[in-house]
């Protein structure tokens, strides 16, 4: 039976990510080794803190090619929250370079009057990609939670597969492109319709 690798570089949220994936029929495997990385039907990059700890996390335990080449060979990935800024070039929350995997940046919400940042708690999606395996089965505009006070930015607004408004601003809520798919809201957090979210994604990678 084939397992979904769920990488473990010290800057995730595993259990609850693991147990999500569990409860909708996926077998996550948690690992920090190249070799199983590279043996998974599967990849899913998980993530909760700052950009420069986990790139430097991930080079430390000599990750980031193994993701690339995974990734370029067609394996599945879903990345989430932090696990999804980590695909672009940059970030503006700090200095190291990114995997490099979508074009663009990572940036910081803008000031405005009664703005809260973080963007933190229940908030709508809009699909821009209607169609992707992700939101089979979903209502229009479906609640799920956010934590987060940078976004991802990428440069060919076609990869944008869902957004999301906080104050008046519309940011990429979800991207995807080939077998690239990353979510900036956390799934596993999101009740019922996040756990179908992941369970969308099991059944893509079954």
């Amino acid at each position: 039976m084939g397992y979904i690798a769920v990488v473990d570089y010290d800057m995730g949220n595993l259990h609850s990510v693991c147990k999500g994936l569990e409860k909708v029929g996926g077998n996550p495997l948690v690992t920090d080794q190249a070799h199983v990385i590279d043996g998974a039907t599967a990849i899913v990059l998980p993530g909760v803190g700052s950009f420069d700890p986990a790139v430097q996390h991930l080079r430390a335990r000599g990750l980031e090619e193994v993701l690339k080449t995974a990734i370029a060979k067609g394996i599945p990935f879903l990345g989430i929250c932090l696990g999804s800024q980590l695909l672009f070039d940059s970030s503006e929350e700090g200095q190291e370079t990114g995997l490099g995997i979508i074009p663009g940046q990572v940036k910081h919400f803008r000031s405005e009057p009664g703005l809260t940042i973080p963007h933190m708690g229940w908030n709508g999606l809009q699909f821009n990609q209607p169609d992707l395996c992700l939101w089979q089965d979903l209502p229009l505009e479906p609640q799920v939670y956010f934590v987060h006070s940078y976004y991802m930015a990428p440069l060919d607004p076609q990869v944008v597969a869902a957004s999301t408004t906080h104050g008046s601003q519309t940011i990429a809520a979800a991207i995807a492109k080939d077998n690239v798919m990353a979510v900036q809201f956390h799934p596993e957090k999101s009740s019922i319709l996040g756990l179908k979210i992941l369970a969308n994604f099991v059944k893509k990678v079954a």
